[in-house]
């Protein structure tokens, strides 16, 4: 009984937990605020707490979660709703670097190295600080860097071009499964898939791992598809 007791619970929580995620949202771990942080680590330590514990007793830990809930909705409220409240939970930009200039106040401020801020930069792609116009480590803890001018890409202003306006991608087919209403939001329906499958010598809907369109034209992944060699992995 008590095995069936932590199975049960143990769903329980986790649907709680779920329930409690769409209710604060859906955010990357990178996009967590400190307070984000610790309300997470409060209600999954609850959660476990309840699904091992052996007490019949579980609304104690229940009624904790909701509480952390309301607390963690509410503070997200204010921060949406008045800066200074986002300012205090989230904290705010710091420059890092600018006109080559590299700020150690504001890296021991931000608690980072000159090491961590070279290595943030190289993983962006800059391994010369002099391709750097400047450094902003945002609130949620990632580094923003500016291109100079010679160091940026390319675009098609620089250029003199106007390009046509680039379009979503509508997935059309999955797992060999076509997405009626994706089609139809393309402005397409099954005679027209089916043409252009043939089209491609695909008799057969389910021989397609992926399909989408792009705007221009189909494009399809085949389930059918092996690499060349055995350890083609990356």
């Amino acid at each position: 009984m008590e095995i069936l007791h932590i199975i049960l619970v143990s769903l329980g929580s986790l649907i709680v937990l779920f329930i409690i995620a769409k209710i604060l949202g859906n955010r990357q771990v990178s996009q967590l605020s400190l307070f984000d942080y610790i309300i997470g680590i409060t209600l999954g330590s609850i959660a476990a707490e309840m699904a091992t514990s052996l007490e019949d007793d579980f609304l104690k830990p229940l009624t904790a979660m909701v509480v952390y809930t309301a607390v963690a909705a509410l503070v997200s409220l204010a921060g949406r709703e008045w800066q200074k409240a986002r300012e205090i939970l989230e904290g705010r930009p710091v420059v890092l670097f600018e006109d080559g200039k590299l700020y150690k106040h504001n890296l021991r401020k931000s608690k980072m190295t000159v090491n961590e801020f070279l290595c943030a930069a190289r993983v962006a792609g800059y391994f010369d600080l002099n391709d750097i116009q400047a450094a902003v480590l945002e609130h949620n803890g990632e580094v923003s860097f500016l291109p100079t001018a010679k160091a940026r890409p390319l675009n098609p202003e620089d250029m003199g071009l106007v390009p046509e306006p680039a379009q979503l991608c509508h997935n059309l087919i999955l797992d060999g499964r076509v997405i009626e209403h994706n089609l139809h939001r393309a402005g397409f329906d099954e005679v027209w898939l089916d043409k252009q499958l043939h089209a491609q010598d695909i008799s057969d809907v389910k021989d397609v791992l992926l399909g989408f369109y792009d705007g221009k034209e189909l494009t399809v992944y085949l389930s059918k598809a092996k690499p060349d060699s055995e350890d083609a992995m990356i």
